[in-house]
């Protein structure tokens, strides 16, 4: 989960592109400073990505939970921060202007914790039900869950519309899934 440094990071600036694409006058506030904060911390991350991923292990058992907090906006490369942050922006621009930005932020907010607290236990429970202590020390870092939510409740406010995933029309209440499986297949990991 180490970081190659001294690269060029392509995906970074693959993101960087496509944000001046869509121009910043026309990213809402709040799905700007999501994008700004996981790009800054990506430059410059709190501490290494072994020391800010989430696990029963380390969350749970050491409680600690500065973790919950940090986890989710780091990120493990350029190509990770890039798929999040894309589907970020779409997504931050498409829900921040139907719920307003306070409303919004509120809602990254919880689902920034909540998704850890989720993978914790979903973690405990493969652990006890496969009697497999070594899911209790997996690790995770990123946003995919915190837009998984976000993609479930984006179709609960635009339902029955259709939605382009790797160029092929989904029904959006399908998408979500699809986009999981796409993003696994692409970057898996």
């Amino acid at each position: 989960m180490q970081r190659r440094q001294g690269r060029v990071n392509a995906g970074l600036l693959l993101l960087l592109y496509q944000i001046s694409q869509v121009g910043l006058q026309n990213i809402p506030s709040v799905t700007l400073g999501v994008l700004v904060l996981n790009i800054f911390l990506f430059l410059n991350p709190v501490l290494p990505l072994p020391e800010v991923c989430i696990s029963v292990s380390e969350g749970f058992y050491k409680r600690n939970w500065q973790r919950l907090l940090l986890s989710p906006v780091h990120h493990a490369d350029d190509w990770h921060l890039y798929y999040n942050m894309i589907s970020m922006l779409w997504k931050g621009i498409m829900l921040e202007r139907k719920l307003k930005s306070l409303w919004f932020a509120y809602i990254i907010s919880v689902f920034s914790v909540l998704i850890g607290v989720v993978y914790m236990v979903l973690e405990l429970m493969l652990a006890r039900i496969l009697d497999n202590p070594s899911y209790e020390m997996h690790c995770a870092v990123g946003f995919s869950g915190v837009l998984f939510a976000l993609k479930v409740l984006n179709n609960h406010y635009n339902p029955g519309r259709v939605s382009n995933v790797l160029g092929l029309p989904i029904p959006t209440k399908y998408a979500c899934w699809v986009e999981l499986v796409a993003i696994h297949l692409i970057s898996p990991g």
